[in-house]
């Protein structure tokens, strides 16, 4: 990358490096946040969530169970298929099968700025089959024709997270059937012509949580913003900021390198970023206006990092919304949704208990760890509306067919609604809040 070392720095004040300190490490959070799932995952090759590399699939096809401890907050909903894309030296071929009408599934592309760059799936696209191609930012071959669409990123270095829907332990094998379908072929080889050269090696800075709070954070900017060549227009005069106190792509990072008052300055700026994204962390109640591509969020760094605080790789609001509370279940809890209330989902809707802190689910004599509406035996109330239990004790036999198993201590209760109505993505659907059963 032509790295060079950082001698001293003169051209910022300590004020004004403490300043510019605090932007890029807001800026930097959710990338580094990101990269800790993706160095673990496209580079480990000992660690137990390692993919295989770049340019490979991973599917995640069985039902989870309380024994399960490799992912928190997992669902059986849609059971995940992960890749992570290289496009240094050329375009990556996405192909997708035909999927049944019936079965949601969804591909998101995220950069490494922790945008959602692109969508592919039966919100998106629909659910014929077909070839895509993503194209990195310095590539400038010609696009050949044929393909149903064709994505661009601004970064070198995009994850796929995959969903496909799973109605239930015995609908694994058509799952994994799908999931066959998903392929990822360089460009080159899709058009069966020579592969160009093959991009140079990367140096990968080991993650370390530590150095990503401290001012150290700045050897992981410039590893990533090699990756993000050229700068968005946008993004052209803050990148010329950050330069003044030595963030700039590739440029090799040695703290020792810098005065002591300079080094405590950077270091002043990110404490007070930390201590402005907790502020924020305690007034975001919700997912509504977390994630999305740049052309929904904007520049809102700040925005950009609470979103990976609370939560990598959420959906846009469009494909998926998310909500939930926390209860007690050593009380038991009903959540009742009017008939005109019930989650308005175009695809499904669900609600998944997790144990807290760890975020697993819930070990129970039912094996019951969800209820939505594909499951079987749900009993809705008289007048059409629903009334779902929550709670350590049995509602009793009648109820039991609506009740979730909790432990006796806090829990945590997520809800998530597939293809939200405007009413959802706007806020005048609520999920109901839970209430004691008296």
């Amino acid at each position: 990358m032509g790295l060079t070392v950082l001698s001293s720095l003169h051209a910022a004040t300590p004020e004004e490096t403490r300043a510019i300190a605090k932007d890029a490490w807001l800026y930097a959070f959710p990338m580094m946040e990101s990269y800790n799932t993706w160095y673990l995952q496209a580079v480990v090759k000992g660690s137990s969530t390692y993919i295989g590399g770049f340019n490979k699939f991973r599917h995640y096809s069985e039902a989870f169970t309380a024994a399960n401890h490799d992912l928190v907050t997992p669902n059986n909903d849609t059971p995940y298929s992960w890749a992570w894309l290289d496009l240094r030296a050329e375009p990556i071929v996405i192909s997708v099968p035909e999927v049944p009408i019936e079965r949601y599934y969804v591909l998101q592309f995220i950069d490494l700025f922790t945008y959602n760059c692109a969508y592919i799936g039966s919100r998106s696209t629909g659910n014929e089959a077909g070839d895509f191609l993503m194209v990195g930012p310095r590539w400038k071959g010609e696009v050949p024709a044929g393909f149903k669409k064709v994505f661009n990123s601004e970064t070198q270095i995009v994850g796929i997270l995959g969903r496909t829907q799973l109605n239930g332990p015995e609908d694994v094998e058509n799952v994994r059937k799908v999931q066959a379908g998903y392929k990822l072929t360089p460009l080159s080889a899709f058009q069966k012509k020579s592969a160009p050269p093959a991009a140079p090696a990367l140096d990968f800075p080991p993650y370390n949580k530590a150095k990503a709070a401290s001012h150290d954070f700045i050897g992981y900017l410039n590893f990533f913003l090699a990756l993000a060549e050229p700068p968005h227009p946008k993004e052209v005069a803050l990148r010329k900021r950050f330069g003044e106190i030595g963030i700039a792509p590739g440029k090799w990072w040695d703290a020792s390198k810098l005065d002591a008052a300079t080094l405590a300055a950077i270091d002043e700026g990110v404490k007070e970023a930390q201590a402005t994204l907790k502020a924020k962390l305690d007034v975001t109640l919700s997912s509504n206006g977390l994630f999305g591509s740049r052309e929904a969020l904007g520049e809102n760094y700040l925005t950009r990092a609470a979103a990976a605080a609370k939560g990598l790789y959420g959906n846009d609001l469009e494909e998926a919304w998310y909500g939930g509370s926390v209860g007690d279940g050593s009380k038991l809890s009903q959540v009742y949704f009017p008939k005109d209330q019930l989650p308005p989902a175009k695809f499904f809707w669900s609600v998944t208990l997790y144990t807290l802190p760890a975020r697993f689910l819930y070990d129970n004599p039912l094996n019951r760890y969800s209820i939505g509406d594909r499951t079987k035996g749900l009993k809705y109330d008289n007048d059409g509306g629903l009334t779902l239990y929550v709670g350590h004790e049995s509602p009793g036999p009648d109820k039991e067919s609506n009740w979730l198993p909790a432990p006796t201590s806090k829990y945590s209760f997520v809800a998530r609604v597939y293809g939200p109505s405007e009413a959802a993505k706007t806020g005048k659907w609520k999920l109901p809040a839970m209430t004691p059963v008296k």
